[in-house]
């Protein structure tokens, strides 16, 4: 399983990156909202990991970041979970708080399958967005990444 998982961070990261790169090539035609969620994107990821390792975060969900910035906490997020990947049994539990101060208790793995569903809602969110404002969206189907 851990073996997945590692692929799927892989692909993640991999999407992520070519993400920033079309954000970075079509800045004048880039809105604001992309730009937002893609630094929750990576704010989400940043959280999670941070919950799985009992670690205060630095970002709040809806932080938000320029392009680069974005880009690059998207590599350390990667970094952090190959990290926990590593060292942690999947199976294990963590207990956390939602933003709003609600308590849950699940595993890592399903935190980490969440992360990566997570993040290929909003990238297809904004393919919507990039479509409407004239931007060839990324090809982000997994699928393809396997090819």
């Amino acid at each position: 399983m851990k073996s997945f998982f590692e692929e799927l961070f892989r692909y993640n990261r991999h999407c992520n990156q070519q993400l920033a790169e079309i954000f970075q090539r079509e800045s004048m035609a880039v809105d604001a909202k992309s730009i937002a969620l893609f630094s929750h994107l990576v704010n989400a990821h940043h959280i999670w990991n941070c919950r799985i390792l009992g670690r205060k975060t630095e970002y709040g969900v809806w932080d938000d970041h320029s392009i680069d910035i974005s880009a690059a906490i998207d590599r350390l997020n990667h970094e952090e979970t190959c990290g926990i990947l590593a060292t942690c049994n999947l199976a294990n539990n963590i207990a956390y708080q939602t933003t709003t101060g609600k308590p849950f208790v699940n595993t890592i793995q399903d935190t980490l399958f969440h992360v990566i569903n997570h993040s290929t809602y909003h990238r297809g969110q904004v393919a919507l967005l990039f479509r409407q404002n004239g931007i060839e969206p990324l090809v982000t189907d997994y699928i393809r990444y396997k090819q």
